[in-house]
């Protein structure tokens, strides 16, 4: 079996929310695109541009921003660096003009509500998230290339084998399934955690990892802490309230802190009751897919939709378990990224595939194995935690209430990190000698359920709560 190559920082990307396959990859998928028109010779030579939008990608693409995306990235900006301030005006802009500058050097006519085609009722065969981009050139002639947002922010070419922006290389510990990662640990003496650290040589020097691991973090932290001291109304027009603004300031009772670090050690020092430290998990949740829901800087981890399950558990571990070290947030972003790469490899992380357990369940597996592993587990109960994290998000479905990432899926990421949690205290109470399910064997289950899920439940908004709580969406 050949062995697919994901590294840290394929899994934890940097962008822009409301979501990974539907914001931030159409967003790269457009770059991608104007980057091949550049090694053409062909920028300077576009006259006009249709973006059409398949399937999963048509049918909640307003409420997810899809055609947002597509006109940033055409006009050359980057999820990771673009002020977010900055996304209104820029799209009003494209809008009022009817102009667009491709690439950031070539200025095109674009007329947003009429080149950006959304086909509800086409879906290509390879995946429900297509997008292609159709060009007309100064000469007459015409060009055509689609690509598919296939989750997480991976972006795929028709045509091609490689994920875009992805280079096959030997890894050290090649590693396609838990048992594979298993027999490295066990042949080594490694933790899960030092495995993918060999592996990130094969790209990279250690301290570039490490700086790399820690900027994560600091975006994740970022998130939290703004998610938190941020207040109103979410946009898209359900009308929801940010609602860790409030808790926040409850959990605080009104004290004063003037930064991230001041607010922590508050936070610490407030006692460690059951239901205060349930609280905080659930506010940490809420203010990163708060953030997420409103086109704010976030990780996908390993999507958009799931952003807040690791941050919430990471900051947890940091805040209740003397984990603010370093090593130790290095450690767990190690053991998550791999636990995610595995789920996809043998399943998927898009929710357009299967569902709300592709997302949720796949990120609450990640976090639940390595908090396990930085509290001191072995490499078997860490992935024991996460089979049993993904074992009770089975069959959850996807069906956004308007097509926005709003209801159900910032309360599911507070439900995500709880059972992390759940899980990785069983795992570590537990011997994996009497498990009954592996891994591996959940990861299957898990892509049988996909497959079996009828479409309207994956992320369509045809189904489900999407047709049944009844709304009136003011803006969209």
């Amino acid at each position: 079996m050949s062995h697919e190559s994901i590294s840290v920082f394929d899994m934890f990307k940097i962008g822009v929310g409301p979501s990974s396959s539907h914001t931030l990859g159409p967003w790269r998928a457009s770059q991608l695109f104007t980057k091949s028109l550049i090694e053409k010779s062909l920028l300077s030579k576009v006259i006009g541009i249709e973006v059409l939008l398949y399937g999963s990608l048509a049918k909640t693409g307003i409420g997810h921003g899809t055609d947002i995306a597509v006109q940033l990235g055409l006009s050359g900006e980057d999820p990771v660096s673009f002020d977010v301030e900055n996304i209104s005006a820029k799209i009003d802009d494209i809008k009022k003009m009817n102009r667009l500058l491709l690439a950031g050097t070539h200025e095109i006519n674009f007329t947003p509500s009429d080149d950006i085609e959304f086909l509800y009722n086409e879906s290509l065969p390879y995946h429900p998230n297509a997008l292609t981009f159709l060009v007309s050139l100064n000469n007459g002639e015409t060009l055509a290339e689609t690509f598919y947002s296939i989750g997480g922010g991976f972006v795929k070419k028709e045509g091609e084998e490689l994920l875009q922006g992805n280079k096959q290389i030997t890894l050290p510990f090649p590693i396609n399934t838990a048992d594979e990662l298993l027999h490295w640990c066990r042949t080594t003496g490694l933790s899960i955690a030092e495995v993918v650290m060999e592996n990130e040589t094969a790209w990279r020097s250690e301290k570039e990892t490490r700086e790399g691991v820690l900027n994560i973090w600091r975006v994740m932290k970022e998130c939290i802490f703004k998610g938190c001291h941020t207040k109103g109304l979410l946009p898209g027009g359900l009308e929801v309230n940010r609602r860790a603004f409030d808790l926040n300031k409850k959990l605080t009772t009104g004290s004063q802190y003037k930064d991230y670090a001041e607010w922590a050690a508050q936070i610490k020092n407030g006692g460690n009751q059951f239901n205060y430290i349930l609280d905080w998990v659930s506010c940490f949740a809420l203010a990163v897919n708060e953030e997420n829901a409103s086109f704010g800087r976030v990780v996908t981890a390993p999507t958009n939709g799931a952003a807040g399950v690791i941050p919430a558990v990471l900051q947890y571990y940091i805040i209740f378990c003397d984990g603010n070290t370093e090593d130790k947030i290095i450690q767990f972003l190690l053991t998550a990224s791999e636990i995610g790469s595995i789920f996809k490899k043998g399943a998927t992380i898009s929710a357009a595939m299967g569902g709300c357990q592709a997302e949720i369940g796949v990120s609450s597996a990640m976090a639940a194995a390595a908090l396990t592993e930085c509290l001191g587990g072995t490499q078997r109960q860490a992935l024991m935690a996460a089979e049993i994290a993904m074992e009770h998000h089975l069959g959850l479905t996807c069906d956004p209430i308007g097509g926005l990432v709003q209801i159900p899926c910032i309360e599911r990421n507070t439900m995500g990190a709880i059972k992390a949690i759940t899980a990785s205290q069983l795992a570590m109470q537990s011997s994996p000698d009497f498990a009954k399910v592996s891994l591996d064997g959940v990861i299957k289950t898990m892509w049988d359920t996909a497959l079996d899920m009828n479409s309207k439940y994956k992320e369509t908004s045809d189904g489900g709560l999407a047709i049944n709580v009844p709304i009136s969406l003011s803006e969209c």
